[in-house]
């Protein structure tokens, strides 16, 4: 009667564990399954618009004007303007977020750095549509004063907010990459007369550049991806030009506004839209990969 038992429970429980292996497996199927539904939906939308046109003048043409009389598919305006705030954004944030990485990882005290985290945290649970009009409502007009003609719309602001949205991600990945940089590597550089700056400069930074390229790589995926901020305070100009100080229109902005403009639905200028969306796709899925690649090669190289 006992072995009876015995085996039922096993059975029951041998039951269970399968049940729960096909559950995991299926819950580690879904972000997959979504990914691959995207790409599908995305293809399946954009491939109407390159029926008509080529698929070179999308990606080459210099002029953005899909609800124009003689419209114009180029892309290259709104790539323009995506590179510009994400550069912008990287010049604030880069800088920044290493020195704060720096500071928590090699010389804050325990407690400091505890408030400094948590400081970050705060930051990065803003949302980003505070980010935005805080460019387009505080920033902006600070801006003004020492920069007359400053248009109300335009990419410095949208770039030195979309810097500070972003700064927290450079900082916990940078400082994650420096804190694993063996102990042993800041100790014999002490030994050998180093100071801690020196030690820094010269071994830990070092020892941490692939975190610390990975960081930045990550942010800047998240930089092009970012939608509202450039929507409040960018501007809807599509244009191929490198001036801060202009009003600019990013990928995200013009998916935005066409989504949202009463487009019909099978227009060309519809299929634009998913275009857009596959190359902003492409863009940040292969930037996400080259980032965790060398967060990977980072962590292999302290191993």
């Amino acid at each position: 009667m006992a072995g009876t038992v015995s085996t039922m429970r096993q059975s029951v429980r041998s039951s269970l564990e399968a049940v729960m292996e096909r559950v995991l497996f299926a819950c580690a199927g879904v972000p997959l399954l979504v990914t691959a539904s995207i790409v599908v939906v995305l293809l399946a939308g954009s491939a109407p618009l390159f029926r008509e046109i080529e698929p070179a003048e999308f990606l080459f043409g210099a002029a953005w004007a899909p609800l124009a009389a003689t419209p114009r598919y180029g892309v290259l305006p709104l790539a323009a303007g995506t590179l510009l705030v994400s550069a912008l954004a990287l010049i604030v944030a880069v800088p920044a977020g290493l020195l704060a990485a720096v500071w928590l990882s090699e010389y804050a005290p325990p407690r400091a750095r505890r408030v400094g985290r948590t400081a970050l945290d705060i930051l990065a649970g803003v949302p980003t549509v505070v980010y935005g009009a805080a460019a387009l409502l505080l920033l902006t007009p600070l801006l003004q004063r020492y920069l007359p003609g400053l248009p109300d719309l335009n990419a410095l602001s949208a770039g030195i907010v979309m810097g500070i949205m972003i700064l927290p991600m450079v900082s916990s990945l940078s400082e994650e990459a420096l804190q694993r940089v063996p102990r042993g590597l800041r100790e014999a550089a002490f030994a050998l007369g180093a100071t801690r700056l020196q030690a820094t400069l010269r071994v830990v930074l070092p020892a941490a550049r692939a975190g610390i390229a990975a960081a930045v790589v990550l942010a800047v995926a998240r930089a092009v991806g970012e939608t509202m901020i450039v929507t409040l305070a960018a501007g809807r100009q599509p244009s191929l030009s490198a001036n801060p100080l202009a009003p600019v229109e990013t990928m995200t902005a013009q998916v935005v506004q066409i989504g949202l403009g009463g487009v019909t639905a099978g227009t060309p200028a519809w299929h634009a839209v998913f275009a857009v969306g596959l190359l902003l796709f492409a863009g940040t899925f292969g930037l996400n990969v080259a980032g965790t690649w060398l967060r990977s090669r980072g962590r292999e190289e302290r191993s």
